[in-house]
C-alpha cells in the first residue's frame, strides 16, 4: 500500500498533524473539519474525534495550503472540490458565488472533507483484461483504486492514456505503468479528444462519469476503437441502466463488463446487458 502521507499532514492546521498521525495514518480514509466542531477522523472501523473545535483560521489554512493560489484551483474550487499534492481530494462547502446560475467560486469555507488517496499495487491482478469495463459504486467504495490498478496492469501491454481531471489517478509518488501517459487536471471531454488526437492510445482511463457530455465523449472514444476503463456513480447495474445521464452509454452497450464494487471493497463481475 502507498500513500502520500506527509503531504496530507502538510496541509492539515498544524494544531491537528500529530494526533491525525497517530490515529490515522493506517486506516483513515477521511478527515472531515467543519466549522465550530472538533475534527472527525473516518476509518474503516468507525469514526474518532479530534479534541478543539475548527476555527475559520483552520478552515482557510487547508485551502490555501492545497491550493497554493494556482489558477487550476480556482476553477475546480467552482465545482467544489481540490486535489491537494499526493491525490488527496477535498471537497468543500460553505457560501458560494453564483452568477446566471453558475457557481463562480465560493466566499467562505464552512466544511472540508479530505478523501485520503492510497494505492494497492496488485489488487486487479484476478481481474480479466478483456473489452470495455465499468467500475460503478457510491462515493468512498474504493472505484479510483481500482481503477488506477487495473489501468496501471493494461499498461504493461497495451499503450494507455490516462485522463486524470482531478490529478488524483496518478499524483506524484503512485507508480504508473511501463506504456501509460497521465493527462492530468484536464476536463474529460477536451482530454478524451487529445488524447486520440495526439497520443495513439489503444485504451483510455478515466474516473467518474458525471455528466451527458462525459458519456457523448466516451461514445465517440469508443467509436474509434480504443478500449475505455471508466467508473460511474451507481450502486447496481439496475440503478446504472435507470440513470439518464448515462443513456447513450446504454443504448449503443458501449461497455461489455460491469464491475459492482461492495462496502467492504470486494466486487462481482457483471455484463452490461443481458
Amino acid at each position: 500500500m502507498m500513500c502520500a502521507w506527509q503531504e496530507l499532514l502538510t496541509v492539515l492546521p498544524p494544531k491537528y498533524r500529530r494526533d491525525v498521525d497517530k490515529q490515522g495514518r493506517e486506516e483513515a480514509q477521511e478527515v472531515r473539519l467543519r466549522l465550530g466542531v472538533p475534527p472527525e477522523i473516518r476509518l474503516g472501523s468507525g469514526s474518532r474525534w479530534l479534541s478543539g473545535a475548527v476555527s475559520q483560521d483552520d478552515l482557510n489554512f487547508v485551502v490555501n495550503a492545497a491550493s497554493h493560489y494556482s489558477p487550476w484551483a480556482a476553477a475546480s474550487i467552482s465545482k467544489g472540490f481540490l486535489t491537494a499534492p499526493g491525490g488527496h481530494r477535498i471537497g468543500l462547502c460553505g457560501e458560494v458565488v453564483s452568477r446566471d446560475g453558475e457557481v463562480g467560486g465560493m466566499r467562505t469555507v464552512s466544511s472540508l472533507c479530505i478523501r485520503i488517496a492510497r494505492d494497492f499495487p496488485g489488487i486487479a491482478e484476478s481481474i480479466p483484461p478483456k473489452g470495455n469495463l465499468l467500475i460503478l459504486g457510491p462515493p468512498g467504495w474504493g472505484k479510483t483504486t481500482l481503477l488506477r490498478d487495473i489501468a496501471r496492469r493494461l499498461s504493461e501491454s497495451q499503450q494507455v492514456c490516462v485522463v486524470d481531471e482531478r490529478g488524483e489517478l496518478f499524483p506524484g509518488g503512485f507508480q504508473r505503468g511501463r506504456r501509460m501517459d497521465v493527462l492530468s487536471l484536464c476536463p474529460k471531454v477536451s482530454g478524451l479528444d487529445m488524447a486520440l488526437r495526439t497520443m495513439g492510445p489503444e485504451c483510455i482511463a478515466l474516473d467518474e462519469i458525471t455528466a451527458e457530455a462525459d458519456a457523448a465523449a466516451l461514445f465517440l472514444a469508443a467509436n474509434c476503437g480504443v478500449r475505455l476503463l471508466a467508473t460511474a456513480h451507481a450502486a447496481s447495474r439496475e440503478e446504472f441502466l435507470t440513470r439518464s445521464v448515462y443513456r447513450i452509454l446504454v443504448q449503443n452497450r458501449v461497455f461489455d463488463s460491469l464491475l459492482i464494487l461492495h462496502r467492504d471493497k470486494s466486487y462481482h463481475a457483471e455484463r452490461m446487458c443481458t
